[in-house]
């Protein structure tokens, strides 16, 4: 079946002519104009393998909209944004969105972008099982988990790459631009600034799953390491 993608653009002329770029690239598109009407619609249908969602919509901005999918979906959210200023781009990636594209954009990066987050997303089913456990944790990369003391930690597909590297290698420092590798296999240029929301959304949810542990250390001026708890 095809991946289900929702637009959510109050302007009718792109959410159209994305829907038709996804749709020729074999993704089933639907469009809404209204922040609080996508969001019912996402509870109340089938499941949407991913979103992208405007900054700017009525009803409920795209900010918002994104915080409230992250509560029931772990789906890709890629940001459209007229905004370019980076404290702009760091409140949608702090909200639990994945990526963000800015206007004006091409269609065609916009489904290359949607392309390689629907492929990390795919299942590994006929690839041996990936498990790795440290310290409690267990990452599962065929199911793109994180677990700890059995329980999958709500974690977004970039959460899940960042975690899973860290864990991998504990007590490693790596730098921010080493994340973002890691983050973004198609090396796009992202401002490694965005490593640090990341890593703040992950924090919450290790905190929530392990309380008193922060498993994740700042290492002032390069980057972070994961550390074994005591």
């Amino acid at each position: 079946m095809s991946a289900r993608i929702l637009v959510v653009e109050d302007d009718a002329k792109i959410a159209a002519l994305v829907a038709d770029y996804l749709k020729d690239a074999g993704y089933d598109a639907a469009c809404c104009p209204d922040g609080a009407q996508a969001l019912e619609l996402a509870r109340s249908g089938p499941a949407f393998d991913l979103f992208v969602l405007d900054v700017m919509l009525p009803g409920m901005d795209g900010i918002a909209l994104c915080r409230a999918l992250r509560t029931f979906s772990d789906a890709p959210i890629i940001m459209l944004t007229a905004r370019v200023e980076e404290i702009d781009r760091l409140l949608g990636l702090d909200s639990g969105a994945d990526d963000y594209v800015c206007k004006p954009f091409s269609p065609r990066e916009l489904v290359a972008r949607v392309r390689a987050h629907m492929r990390r997303r795919a299942p590994a089913a006929a690839a041996p099982a990936q498990v790795a456990a440290c310290a409690g944790f267990v990452v599962d990369r065929a199911q793109m988990r994180v677990l700890h003391a059995g329980v999958a930690l709500p974690l977004t597909p970039v959460e899940f790459r960042l975690l899973a590297e860290l864990v991998d290698h504990p007590d490693r420092v790596y730098s921010r631009q080493q994340l973002l590798d890691a983050a973004h296999e198609d090396q796009r240029e992202t401002n490694d600034r965005a490593v640090d929301s990341h890593i703040k959304n992950i924090r919450r949810k290790l905190a929530a799953a392990l309380p008193g542990g922060d498993c994740l250390q700042s290492v002032y001026g390069v980057g972070y390491r994961f550390e074994l708890p005591r």
